[in-house]
């Protein structure tokens, strides 16, 4: 990733809630690098919380795999991520069927 880009939590109107690397925010348009839904979460009370101390539950989070790029419309949220939170959510594993 480039060294400015943020790690950033989006959260859109419609599209759920992404984690990974703002590249590009135009209005409500943004594109992230390296990105993941975060479908499900635990062990936090919101995505604020998410954001600054990350999961004390990563076993029951769901997170799927990252995409290498998503351009997601309607971003109604975008909150900053600590290096801390930021450790735990990649350190969640990927949730699949």
């Amino acid at each position: 990733m480039p060294k400015n880009a943020k790690y950033v939590i989006v959260r859109t109107s419609s599209a759920g809630v992404f984690a990974g690397y703002l590249m590009h925010r135009n209005g409500q348009e943004v594109t992230l690098q390296n990105a993941r839904r975060l479908w499900y979460w635990a062990g936090s009370a919101s995505l604020s919380q998410l954001a600054v101390t990350g999961t004390s539950d990563p076993a029951n989070c769901k997170f799927p795999v990252a995409v290498p790029e998503v351009e997601l419309f309607q971003a109604i949220e975008i909150l900053t991520v600590t290096p801390a939170a930021q450790k735990s959510i990649e350190g969640v594993l990927v949730w699949k069927k």
